[in-house]
């Protein structure tokens, strides 16, 4: 192979002072002018003019990829430094439209390259190629690629072992990815080690990317960032939000993508008051609170229960033209059964000139069916379907589902199903059982259920749905029926769960609880809220005990169920007329909703409960939710 090398040009930073009218150019125009010139006086031909060119073009803030390919056909014999910059730039292409066609155009230009056979690639050269090469998860290129690094001699280069390393990574090869990081690791390599851990983040294989990340010895906020989200991600709340506290223990201050990803994770556990403290740092900081940040934080004061403060945020949003800001905040004020203010919402938004995506029309029906507005509800789904022309997601049929269901539709909502183009899933199928029980349809109930069963055999809510319609009725054989056949397929119900944040605390209880180092008051407070609201006149509503045993049983079981002892717990640990904020993993029984409007106003307290459906806000006796839910 005849190689031609220009020592000076293979760095992709090197500056020309040769030209000094190109490094002062400052538009594409300009530079068209400059271009026009160098033919004329034959400069054009000078391998380092026309490279000064294309880094103008392809890197400067005034990139023409489009002229720059044109550019670079004219060169007769490209130094190393143009092919360099060609592929560089196109495989550093942010459009999220063309970072496909643009990775696979850098792999080409590399084969054209190699064709070429006068410029032999350097250590400038692989970094490029292999991020095209990871963006596009093209494993078997990967590795040929890998070869060639090694026959070269390049593979003790750090920019170019990181990349490799990422190829393998972005492509799921992480046993590859972990034998060449062990291999050729360097100890204050932050970034291998970020890729790393971000490619076992990526596999779900949190327990790695923990152990990787403890072990490394020194950790950047990119290393926090990738261990928060991954935890958020991947349903360890707790867990993220533990990594949260350590990072600012050490002497890593979190940045914007930080509280991007713990947001989520604050959101699932409601605690409402790290959640402040992340927006007050965000606005101490002066971190932008853009539309994904300020999405973020409408999101979590949505599910910490104070969609006011939600409000407040959205309306503080600059730009409101990103469709996830206004799904945020339709989809908050649905949760909170403020279906009125969605509607309200959802109006602005196609005023703003903002185009509703399908999430947004989720967020819409959702609200619709909190608040029983079926009419509304048909009007937005034809309106979406027939004026927008958006074809329905699984989840835009759930909301109908449910909300005819809920209204006692029940006809209507089976027929939807059966028309619907695609297989039903279990959250559709259970929603219209959820309703056959409301209203008392056990034919049609025991026929969902069979379906449910058949489709989901290992799910347990159909079992737990279809019993407890059966101890509705009475029917103990069939329930025992059915507990028989969950014993026989190992099928287990998931405890009810409810956990209390107070003072940055989050405390958790189940059903029957006991374990929690104040159980002695709690149970105090239990006979005590027990004793008042009999005194005014309150009966345990047994029919919600589906288990045959006796009456004072049933009340038994009912006194401890875990959102009670987690309000009762509040009760003891916050001063008079102090708010509380419980998460109930499940749907509030009616025993439980009646009993803490009661509660509300016999203690003057304000209770707002987040059930696995929506937000129930209890005051001076009364729900949000108008006993509709």
């Amino acid at each position: 192979m005849n190689t031609i090398i220009h020592k000076p040009s293979t760095s992709p930073n090197h500056p020309s002072s040769l030209f000094p009218q190109i490094s002062r150019c400052k538009t594409t125009r300009h530079l068209k002018q400059i271009h026009a010139h160098f033919i004329k006086t034959g400069q054009i031909h000078h391998p380092l003019a026309a490279a000064e060119l294309l880094k103008f073009l392809t890197l400067s803030t005034q990139r023409e990829i489009k002229y720059a390919r044109k550019f670079f056909s004219q060169i007769h014999h490209p130094n190393c430094f143009s092919w360099n910059t060609i592929i560089r730039a196109l495989a550093d292409s942010d459009d999220d439209d063309l970072f496909h066609v643009n990775s696979l155009e850098a792999l080409l230009y590399f084969s054209h390259m190699l064709t070429d056979g006068l410029v032999e690639p350097n250590k400038f050269t692989f970094p490029c190629v292999l991020k095209a090469c990871a963006k596009l998860a093209r494993i078997e290129e990967g590795k040929q690629l890998h070869g060639f690094v090694v026959k070269l001699g390049l593979v003790s280069d750090e920019f170019v072992r990181s990349n490799l390393v990422r190829v393998y990574v972005m492509c799921g090869a992480m046993k590859d990815a972990h034998v060449l990081f062990y291999q050729t690791r360097l100890e204050g390599n932050v970034v291998l080690w970020n890729v790393m851990i971000d490619g076992y983040v990526r596999m779900g294989d949190l327990r790695a990317s923990r152990e990787l990340f403890d072990s490394m010895p020194n950790k950047s906020v990119v290393s926090w960032n990738v261990m928060i989200s991954g935890c958020a991600q991947n349903g360890h709340f707790k867990e993220a939000i533990e990594m949260f506290h350590d990072m600012q223990l050490g002497d890593v201050s979190p940045n914007y993508v930080t509280l991007v990803s713990v947001l989520p994770a604050i959101s699932r556990l409601g605690a409402i008051e790290l959640g402040k403290w992340v927006h007050l740092f965000a606005e101490k900081n002066e971190i932008e609170i853009d539309d994904v940040l300020g999405s973020a934080l409408i999101d979590m004061y949505s599910k910490c229960g104070s969609i006011d403060k939600a409000v407040q945020v959205f309306e503080g949003i600059r730009n409101k033209k990103n469709p996830i800001t206004w799904s945020a905040i339709i989809g908050g004020l649905a949760m909170h059964g403020r279906a009125r203010d969605a509607l309200d919402h959802f109006w602005r938004m196609q005023q703003a000139g903002v185009t509703p995506s399908d999430v947004v029309y989720i967020g819409v029906l959702s609200a619709c069916s909190h608040a029983g507005l079926v009419e509304e509800g048909r009007s937005i789904y034809y309106h979406m379907v027939n004026i927008v022309g958006l074809l329905p997601r699984i989840e835009h049929y759930g909301c109908m589902v449910d909300l005819l269901g809920r209204a006692g539709c029940l006809e209507e909502a089976e027929q939807l199903i059966l028309n619907m183009p695609v297989k039903p899933d279990d959250v559709i199928l259970k929603a219209l059982l959820g309703a056959c029980k409301m209203h008392g349809n056990i034919e049609m109930g025991e026929r969902i259920a069979k379906f449910l069963m058949g489709w989901y055999p290992h799910d347990s809510g159909s079992y737990v749905a279809l019993s407890n319609m059966f101890a509705s009725e009475g029917n103990w054989e069939g329930v025992v029926k059915v507990r028989l056949k969950m014993k026989e397929l190992d099928i287990r119900k998931d405890p009810g769960c409810s956990w209390i944040e107070l003072d940055g605390v989050i405390h958790e209880f189940l059903v029957e609880d006991d374990s929690h180092p104040r159980a002695e008051g709690i149970h105090s407070m239990l006979g005590e809220m027990s004793d008042r609201l009999r005194s005014v006149g309150y009966r345990p509503n047994t029919t919600q005990v589906l288990l045959n045993m006796d009456e004072k049983e049933k009340q038994s079981a009912l006194h401890y169920h875990s959102e009670k002892i987690a309000i009762a717990f509040g009760l003891i640990s916050t001063r008079p007329q102090t708010p509380l904020q419980i998460v109930k993993n499940l749907r509030v029984c009616e025993d439980c909703h009646s009993s803490i409007k009661l509660v509300s106003k016999i203690y003057n307290r304000k209770i707002i409960v987040r059930d696995r459906k929506r937000f129930h806000h209890f005051e001076n006796g009364s729900c949000s939710c108008m006993d509709y839910w």
